[in-house]
Parts: C-alpha cells; structure tokens; sequence
C-alpha cells in the first residue's frame, strides 16, 4: 500500500475555513523553538508564538502542504512569515477556543512518508502491527 502524505495541512485549511465561515478569528499556535519557522522572534514566548491568520489581518495567505505564509504587520514592522505546518502545534478561533490540536512533531515528514497521515506518529505501532491513533478531540 503506497504512503500517503501527512493530513495535517489539509487539517490546517478545512478548520481555518470552518473558522472563518462562522465569523471568527483563526490563531495558529507554533512551535518556533526549531529554527525552521520564520516567524518574529520577539514574539515568542517559552519557544511558541500564536499567530492571527485572520483574513484581514494577513495579506497572501498561502496554506500549502510544505508551509505556511503570509506577510503581516508586527509592532507595525511588515513581515513575511513562513510556517511549516509540521511546526503548527494547534488552529482555533479566538473566540471561543475551538479547533483543532496537534501532536509536536521533530521535523518534516519523510519524503513520501506517512508525516501523520495514517493516524501513526513517527510509524510507531501498536498491538497487531496497526499504527496507533493521533487524533485529538478537541471541545
């Protein structure tokens, strides 16, 4: 059975669009601690930063499977900002909370490997040889 690519970006963008439909406001926390995120570092706190994606307070917001992007305005300083969504530890409004969580994940997920997308995490398995579940309820 071929792998499948990781379901996160696609996570990130069905719940970014469910949050927007309803009015709200989308926020990304990140895990910044790794170098790979392009983000303002005077923002981050304790290694993450929560970002505000909202539509009108973004321009080109791209939400690609291999990264995040967007330009924003901080402390009124223009910034692009780049995400890898392996980096993204959660996308909830700010209203309310709701959204989805993330498990930290050490880096990319290897070339054409699983990143998540079957459930497993780092291809551990359980019982049976059945990748254990990764999901979340998140209320």
């Amino acid at each position: 059975m071929p792998e499948m690519t990781s379901s996160r970006p696609y996570l990130i963008r069905a719940v970014y669009q469910w949050i927007v439909d309803n009015g709200l406001t989308p926020y990304l926390l990140v895990d910044a601690a790794h170098g790979d995120a392009q983000v303002p570092e005077a923002y981050v706190d304790n290694g993450r930063i929560v970002l505000n994606i909202a539509p009108m307070a973004v321009h080109g917001l791209t939400l690609g499977n291999d990264e995040i992007s967007f330009s924003a305005r901080f402390s009124g300083q223009p910034m692009q900002v780049v995400v890898p969504p392996w980096r993204v530890l959660a996308i909830y409004a700010r209203e309310n909370g709701q959204g989805m969580m993330f498990e930290e994940e050490e880096g990319p997920p290897p070339e054409g490997g699983d990143g998540g997308g079957s459930g497993s995490r780092d291809g551990q398995k359980g019982e049976g040889g059945r990748a254990r579940p990764a999901l979340k309820v998140v209320k």
